[in-house]
């Protein structure tokens, strides 16, 4: 749905719902005398003030979004072998979708370290995502093959340390954090094409992208952002 059916949409709910309100929270029928002049109180009032249209929006896909992870928190949450760092039973679940080619991933992974140094009760389980080329999908073959050899976090911050995972880079990570070699796996490809799904269902438009709790974040948020959705989630 593009940009100007959602304000259009959203426009149209808000002044529904505001006429409802103006009613005193009863139900405004098509035929009530009083609807006409409700909507056009309600619908004056957005025109004065149309900054609560994607105010109202943001809301609404923010629910929506928290559904859907509701719905799949287990999917979401429960990583593949060893790709988790943290408190195995953390009170709150950072999930990150990442590339190993994305130097905003690159970048954000200090502030996940710092997290988990600072949190003894956060769990962090990474996703591979590998949507910037036959380098990262090399790479993130590597990276499932570590997880399952319980040397995830090392290969990890092995390879984002080096910067590019270029064959050369992925080779020499492998090599230093001793995993072996493993041929191309259905299992690797089916868990991928999982995190893809799952990617999807929140709206993902790229890496890093975290779920905390019922949040979803977008980029390189940064530690306070992510410091500041976990405290929320944990209020929960």
């Amino acid at each position: 749905m593009n940009k100007l059916a959602l304000f259009a949409g959203g426009g149209g709910v808000l002044i529904g719902a505001a006429a409802m309100m103006v009613a005193g929270g009863g139900a405004v029928s098509q035929s009530d005398p009083d609807r006409a002049r409700i909507e056009g109180i309600v619908r004056e009032y957005i025109l004065a003030h149309p900054e609560i249209i994607p105010e109202a929006i943001q809301r609404l896909q923010d629910k929506q979004l928290a559904k859907v992870i509701g719905d799949n928190r287990v999917a979401y949450e429960t990583p593949f072998a060893g790709a988790w760092a943290g408190a195995e039973k953390g009170d709150v679940t950072l999930v990150e979708f990442f590339d190993y080619a994305c130097g905003f991933c690159r970048r954000s992974n200090p502030d996940i370290e710092r997290l988990l140094k600072e949190d003894k009760k956060l769990k962090v389980v990474w996703r591979e995502l590998p949507v910037l080329g036959p380098d990262s999908e090399a790479a993130s073959q590597v990276s499932l093959a570590a997880a399952q050899q319980g040397k995830f976090k090392a290969f990890h911050d092995k390879l984002f340390a080096a910067g590019r995972p270029t064959p050369a880079a992925v080779a020499a990570a492998r090599q230093a954090i001793g995993v072996a070699p493993v041929p191309d796996s259905a299992e690797f490809r089916g868990e991928i094409e999982k995190n893809y799904e799952l990617a999807r269902a929140i709206n993902a438009t790229g890496t890093p992208t975290f779920v905390v709790g019922d949040q979803v974040l977008q980029g390189a948020v940064g530690y306070d952002a992510l410091k500041d959705a976990i405290a929320k989630a944990r209020t929960k």
